[in-house]
C-alpha cells in the first residue's frame, strides 16, 4: 500500500530508505537527507520502503509523507525482506538516478553528492560506497571487520567481481540498467546488495566505488553468525547458478 498518489513526471533522483522497526532513526534520516539533497538537486523524492514494522515506524512514515511533499511511504503489512522492499520501491520510483541508503546514516551524507554525480555526471551505471578502499574510514569491531573482509574476498574469488565492498548500504544506480536487472535478482534480504552488484558486473556495467567515512550503527540488525552463514550459503548458490548457466 502506498500512502501518496504517484505523479508521472520524471525526477532527477529517487532516494529509497528501507525501514523495518526504525522509528528512532526515521525522522532525522529523512530531514538530513532533504537538507543534503537541497544543496545540489532541484527535483527528487524520498521513498520510505517500510517493511512490516511493529514499533510505530509505519505511523511515523505516514506522518512524514503528509508533512513533506517529497516523501512517499510504501507500507507492507507483512515483512518480506529488505531486498524485496527495495525492488518494490525502485519499481515505483520516478528518478533518473536511483539511490538507497541505510536509515542509520552509517555513511556520512557528505558523500551523497559524489555518489549521485558518479551516475549523473560521470556516466557510471552503478556507484557504491566502499569501506574497504585505502582512503576509506570505517569504524567497526574487529570481528565484524574481519567477517566483512573475508566475505568480500570470497565474493570476488567465487563470483568474479572486482569490487572491494559489496555490502555497503549506500548505493546509486542509473535507472534503466537497474530496472532491467531486477528481474534476475532473487535475493530478498541482506544478500540483495551483493547479487545486484555481482550481476551488474557480470553484465559489463560500469561500476564506481567511492571511499567513504562509515560508522557502525549501534542497533545493527545484522546477526554476525546467522546472517554470515546465510550470505555464505547464498554466495555458493549464486556461484552454482552462474556455473550451470554457462554450460
Amino acid at each position: 500500500m502506498t500512502t501518496k498518489n504517484s505523479h508521472p513526471e520524471t525526477l532527477q533522483v529517487s532516494v529509497v530508505l528501507p525501514a523495518y522497526n526504525e522509528v528512532n532513526y526515521l525522522t532525522p534520516a529523512v530531514e538530513k537527507t532533504i537538507q543534503t539533497l537541497n544543496q545540489f538537486i532541484t527535483s527528487y523524492e524520498i521513498i520510505i520502503a517500510e517493511d512490516g514494522s511493529t514499533d510505530g515506524t509505519a505511523e511515523r512514515a505516514q506522518q512524514l509523507a503528509q508533512q513533506y511533499p517529497c516523501v512517499m511511504h510504501i507500507h507492507r503489512e507483512q515483512r518480506l525482506g529488505r531486498g524485496t522492499a527495495l525492488n518494490n520501491a525502485f519499481r515505483q520510483s520516478r528518478g533518473e538516478v536511483l539511490v538507497y541508503m541505510d536509515l542509520d546514516l552509517a555513511t556520512d551524507l557528505k558523500y551523497l553528492k559524489p555518489l549521485v554525480e558518479a551516475i549523473s555526471v560521470e556516466g557510471y551505471d552503478f556507484a557504491t560506497g566502499s569501506r574497504m578502499l585505502e582512503e576509506s574510514k570505517a569504524e567497526r569491531t574487529f570481528s565484524r571487520g574481519f567477517s566483512s573482509k573475508t566475505y568480500n574476498w570470497l565474493v570476488r574469488h567465487m563470483l568474479g567481481s572486482k569490487l572491494h565492498d559489496h555490502q555497503c548500504g549506500f548505493k546509486a544506480f542509473k535507472r534503466e540498467p537497474l530496472l532491467g536487472l531486477l528481474g534476475e535478482v532473487e535475493a530478498t534480504h541482506w544478500f540483495w546488495d551483493t547479487e545486484v552488484m555481482v550481476r551488474g558486473y557480470s553484465h559489463g556495467l560500469r561500476i564506481k566505488e567511492i571511499a567513504v567515512e562509515w560508522h557502525s550503527g549501534k542497533d545493527t540488525k545484522v546477526s554476525l553468525a546467522k546472517d554470515a552463514w546465510n550470505m555464505f550459503r547464498q554466495t555458493v548458490g549464486l556461484w552454482w547458478k552462474f556455473k550451470t548457466e554457462k554450460k
